[in-house]
This record gives structure tokens, C-alpha cells and sequence, in this order.
């Protein structure tokens, strides 16, 4: 009795004082929401010790936010009854109690139940889930698009409703990043875009398979050389979204970053208009990745491409043998 009372007392006053802190911290952070400006640019990065998902910036992740959350329910609950019912297996039917144990060997209720329920669990999971593939799977009014083609190790895009725009998006290198800009995150040329227009992007590849990928607006779309895919995005907030590749590539698919910048309406025409005179000649285009290779800073383009020859080489010559 005396464990007991001193372990109620314990967990009382651990409860009390864990209430106070957390609702200091949720005062805290009210009072910071409370002094944010009302405009302020959103930026879509991984941040240490992160935990979830990178916030929404379109009505494609508001979605995938919205599953995501509901099948965390369900598993949830799933999971606490099944850890529950191995709980009360092993006390209630534990050999002390059951030193003669029942021989039933079939229920038929029982068995229709644990049929039937994963069965309406799945279609509950799945209604959902396919009007989200669906509506994700491209746009349905797109007022302007984007032709991405990836490449080792890097990005082109294309503006076919502006005259044929195109430039390619580089990683700036470790050495070369001035105050402010994210290592193995930030490019020379970010993929700029007006905020609140529907937004179609072809994805492509000259070379192997590669993969768009950005968090915040929740678009993931493979480049596969000879293809060209679909998706889309539509943005609703000025801001700044990181993204990468994330299907392996090569020796230097860790420098293969994205930046898609979201500004007004306003901005981005004269954006458009500033970028059409900056890249006009081809000569501005770099001749090599200028990225980080896979043998230290500032090696890469012909340097990664002789090193992989080589390596092939050395490969074919083992299947030879």
C-alpha cells in the first residue's frame, strides 16, 4: 500500500508539473505565432531533429498530409489492440491458469470477423488513397508547365509558354556558398514560378533514371530517359521549397538539389523578362557540372565521367574473365 500511494503521489505530481510546461510552451508558441508577419515567405527545408512531414504549400500535400494522417489513426489503433490482445492472451490463458487447455480449434464468428473487419479497414484506407492518386496525377486547368529534363547530375528547365525559356540548375559547391544559402541544398538557378497558378510539369531524363522530388509540394515523379511524366503543383504562398532527386543515379546523385522559388504574379514576369536576356546565349550555360565530385571538392563533369568509364572498364573486364 505505502509503493502504491508513493507512486500515485509521484506520477500526480510528474502530471501537474508536465501540464504546467507544456502549457507554458504552448503559451510560448502562441505568442510567436502571434508575432510572425502575416506574409511572411514560407521555406520548405529539412530541419535538424525533424520530426513529420515538411509543412503543406499546396492543395496536392494538403492532401497527402490529410491520408498520411488518417492511416496514422488507424495503425495506431490497430496497433494498441493487437499489443492489448497479446496482453490479455498471455494472462488469461497462461498455463498456471489453464493447466487443462480448450481444444476449440474453430469459431466461425470469430473467423468471419477477423475477415471481414481488415477487409472494411482496407477500403476505408483506399477510397482515399485512390482519389489522391487521381487528383495528383496531373493537372486538370493547367495555366502554365514546366519541362524538367534530369541529367548527370543536374536539372533543365524549360518554359514553353515564354518563348522557349531554358536554363540548367546546378548545386552551388561547399566553397563557393555565400551568407544565407543551405549547403548541398541551394543552385545557381532556382525554378521560378508565380504563386497561385496551376502549374503542369514534364519530367524527363537524357541519361538514367531520376526523380523530382519536393516535400512541401508534395509532387515525387521519376525522369526515365525516352518518357516524359506528368504532375503538377499549384502554390498558394510566396516562398522558397527545397527538393532533390531521390532516386540513386550515379556517383554525385547526392548534388543533384532543387529550388523552386514562388513569388507574385508581378515578380515572375519580370523574372521572366530578366531571365530571358540572362540565358539568350547558350554560352552562358556552364560546360561541365560545376558540383562537388565523388573525389573531393570542385572535381566533377569529365573528371566523374573518366572515373566512370574507367570503372566500367574495369567491370566489363571482370564479366570477360
Amino acid at each position: 500500500m505505502l509503493v502504491a500511494t508513493i507512486c500515485r503521489r509521484v506520477t500526480s505530481a510528474f502530471s501537474k508539473g508536465f501540464g504546467a510546461v507544456a502549457l507554458a510552451g504552448l503559451g510560448v508558441g502562441a505568442l510567436a505565432l502571434a508575432t510572425l508577419p502575416a506574409k511572411a515567405n514560407q521555406i520548405g527545408e529539412p530541419v535538424p531533429w525533424g520530426m513529420g512531414l515538411q509543412a503543406a504549400a499546396s492543395p496536392v500535400k494538403e492532401r497527402i498530409e490529410s491520408l498520411h494522417d488518417m492511416v496514422l489513426v488507424i495503425i495506431t489503433l490497430i496497433t494498441i489492440f493487437v499489443l492489448a490482445l497479446l496482453a490479455y492472451a498471455v494472462m488469461r490463458f497462461s498455463a498456471a491458469r489453464n493447466p487443462n487447455p480448450s481444444r476449440t480449434s474453430h469459431n466461425t464468428l470469430l473467423e468471419v470477423a477477423w475477415t471481414v473487419i481488415p477487409v472494411l479497414i482496407l477500403v476505408v484506407i483506399a477510397v482515399p488513397s485512390f482519389r489522391l492518386l487521381y487528383f495528383q496525377d496531373r493537372a486538370r486547368e493547367p495555366e502554365m508547365t514546366v519541362k524538367v529534363t534530369a541529367f548527370q547530375w543536374a536539372w533543365e528547365y524549360e518554359y514553353p509558354d515564354h518563348d522557349g525559356l531554358k536554363f540548367e540548375s546546378y548545386m552551388v559547391p561547399t566553397e563557393n556558398l555565400q551568407p544565407g544559402q543551405r549547403r548541398l541544398l541551394d543552385v545557381d538557378n532556382e525554378l521560378v514560378v508565380p504563386v497561385g497558378k496551376e502549374v503542369r510539369v514534364l519530367v524527363t531524363s537524357r541519361d538514367v533514371i531520376h526523380s523530382l522530388f519536393v516535400p512541401a509540394l508534395g509532387i515525387q515523379k521519376y525522369g526515365i530517359p525516352g518518357r516524359t511524366l506528368e504532375t503538377w503543383f499549384k502554390i498558394d504562398r510566396p516562398g522558397v521549397y527545397y527538393g532533390q532527386c531521390n532516386q540513386i543515379c550515379g556517383v554525385n546523385h547526392a548534388y543533384m538539389p532543387i529550388v523552386v522559388r514562388a513569388v507574385p504574379e508581378a515578380e515572375f514576369t519580370a523574372w521572366v523578362a530578366e531571365a530571358k536576356r540572362r540565358f539568350a546565349n547558350d554560352a552562358t550555360q556552364p560546360a561541365e557540372p560545376r558540383i562537388a565530385g565523388a573525389e573531393g571538392p570542385g572535381r566533377g563533369g569529365q573528371a566523374d565521367e573518366a572515373r566512370g568509364v574507367q570503372l566500367a572498364a574495369g567491370a566489363n573486364d571482370n564479366i570477360s574473365r
